[in-house]
């Protein structure tokens, strides 16, 4: 399979986004502190999301990010999707061309396996996220990490 840390690293910055839905806009530079992730490769992946309709920008300098609609209604399937990563466990793409440009013995298998992860991360919602304990926990944590770092 085929999940890049720019997958992970979108969904967990869109899970964050999800965590601060009714605080206001969030800036990108907020993600990367608490997520441990460049600023810059957040820039890219949320060009990417804001071209395909998951966030909304504003510019200024209080600007920042925030979803485009309720985490409820977004998946993270359409996460990965709008930045291209694919969710493939075949080692053809599915071109079906795995083995001297024909089909191996267990392309259907993979091919099975990757429409399963693909419809369990479609059912996945970032509202369904939200409600986990754990990452309640995580995201406390993160933020008195972040406080703490930030000199009075």
């Amino acid at each position: 399979m085929r999940l890049t840390s720019r997958g992970r690293y979108a969904v967990t910055a869109m899970l964050d986004l999800a965590l601060h839905y009714h605080g206001g806009v969030v800036a990108l530079s907020d993600i990367a502190e608490r997520q441990h992730i460049s600023l810059s490769y957040l820039e890219q992946l949320f060009a990417q999301l804001r071209r395909e309709g998951l966030v909304v920008s504003t510019r200024g300098p209080r600007g920042g990010y925030h979803l485009s609609r309720s985490p409820h209604a977004i998946s993270v399937a359409q996460i990965i999707d709008a930045i291209d990563e694919h969710i493939d466990a075949t080692k053809c793409g599915g071109d079906r061309d795995c083995q001297a440009e024909r089909t191996c013995l267990t392309h259907d298998l993979w091919v099975k396996l990757s429409d399963r992860i693909r419809s369990f991360l479609s059912q996945v919602t970032l509202g369904k996220l939200l409600s986990r304990p754990h990452v309640q926990g995580v995201a406390s944590r993160q933020e008195r990490d972040v406080r703490v770092r930030i000199p009075h």
